[in-house]
């Protein structure tokens, strides 16, 4: 049986134990202690990683009444343990920070969290219930007023004849003993994991998106250091777009929205364009029957059109390629025939691909300008 440190001093960072057990395995050696502030991987919170000794410690998992401690190498006797504090501190901040946004939730909508996952950049928290987009900033403000007043983390473990007397947050009816983590006024939860000492040591909340999310909610959030960091990364790209907006840092969104309109006026202006140039190619072909016509640069949905308005005025089949001598973007049209079978042999011919209807046959030909006209000229 190992004792567990970890819920005696969350902030205990080095200690000396006994190893009681090394067994090689195909991943490493699983080392057991006597004693370990080692957080195992529970409760949606990872493990905790660092060295033991002379080895790295790379997963930590419980079993039964132990601690198994995977290694990357052998270790005996009484050894030295270090753990790495920064991962350990940050994951204390996220998970402290979930229990605040939990109760917060559940005190205002009555909604419990039912999944909860911390990710390598942010955390996310499912809840059983609707919660408006709009209500974010309020929930957020609300707990980071509760982290700014330093409240105290506590934790306790009622005795059988308590527990039934004490109400908290769970997710399913847990046996005794139940291990309850409690922030005074914000949130008493039934949680195995490890946490900061007071709220202050959370730093800060940010909440960054809440969707529909099965017959509830998911909301994606941060704490700490962690949400100082994507908030700095989220500064220094604003930045770059207020640089190039020419806009002030504080109204690169209007600066956004103002773009959005330019870009819609100019592409508006570039279709229209774009139509008279092809109603000019194509009456050059009034009248002329069958026509196989390349033009640089189209998109395929530029290729379709300019088809179409030729097909509407020549009288036939109109062909329009547009591409490079390694291959084509193809259209064929005819408002009065069936152009499906020349778009067959045309694919089978030329390698290509494509379908339509009757009257339209839209692909593409892994062929050049020269091998298209060959095709064309034996048909």
């Amino acid at each position: 049986m190992t004792r567990r440190l970890y819920y005696e001093d969350s902030h205990l960072r080095a200690f000396s134990a006994q190893v009681t057990g090394c067994t090689q395995t195909q991943k490493g050696w699983e080392v057991t202690l006597d004693a370990t502030a080692f957080y195992p991987e529970g409760g949606g919170q990872p493990c905790d990683l660092g060295t033991l000794g002379g080895a790295k410690v790379l997963d930590v998992q419980e079993r039964g009444e132990d601690v198994i401690h995977l290694c990357d190498a052998p270790v005996e006797g009484i050894v030295e343990s270090i753990i790495q504090w920064d991962r350990r501190f940050d994951l204390m901040q996220q998970h402290t920070g979930e229990h605040m946004v939990s109760g917060v939730v559940c005190a205002r909508y009555g909604w419990h969290n039912v999944g909860f996952h911390m990710g390598s950049d942010m955390i996310t928290i499912d809840f059983d219930g609707p919660i408006p987009a709009e209500d974010l900033p309020q929930i957020e403000a609300q707990v980071n007023a509760y982290i700014w007043q330093d409240l105290q983390v506590r934790t306790l473990t009622p005795s059988p004849e308590e527990l039934p007397h004490v109400i908290y947050r769970t997710k399913r009816a847990l046996p005794w003993p139940v291990r309850i983590v409690t922030i005074p006024g914000v949130d008493t939860c039934a949680c195995c994991g490890v946490h900061t000492k007071t709220t202050g040591e959370v730093g800060l909340v940010k909440l960054f998106s809440c969707v529909k999310f099965h017959q509830g909610v998911r909301i994606e959030m941060a704490c700490g250091g962690r949400a100082m960091g994507i908030l700095n990364e989220v500064y220094r790209q604003n930045r770059l777009v207020s640089q190039a907006f020419s806009a002030k840092i504080m109204e690169t969104g209007e600066a956004a929205r103002q773009m959005n309109e330019r870009l819609a006026a100019a592409e508006y202006r570039i279709v229209s364009l774009e139509r008279q140039i092809h109603d000019t190619i194509a009456a050059g072909y009034a009248g002329q029957g069958d026509v196989v016509h390349f033009q640089e640069g189209l998109r395929p949905d530029q290729v379709r059109e300019l088809a179409d308005r030729i097909a509407a005025v020549c009288g036939g089949t109109a062909a329009v390629f547009s591409g490079t001598e390694n291959g084509h973007t193809m259209c064929l049209v005819n408002k009065n025939g069936d152009v499906k079978e020349l778009g067959n042999a045309l694919c089978k011919a030329l390698n290509g691909r494509g379908g339509g209807k009757p009257g339209y046959f839209q692909g593409s030909v892994k062929a050049g300008q020269d091998e298209i006209l060959a095709f064309f000229r034996e048909q």
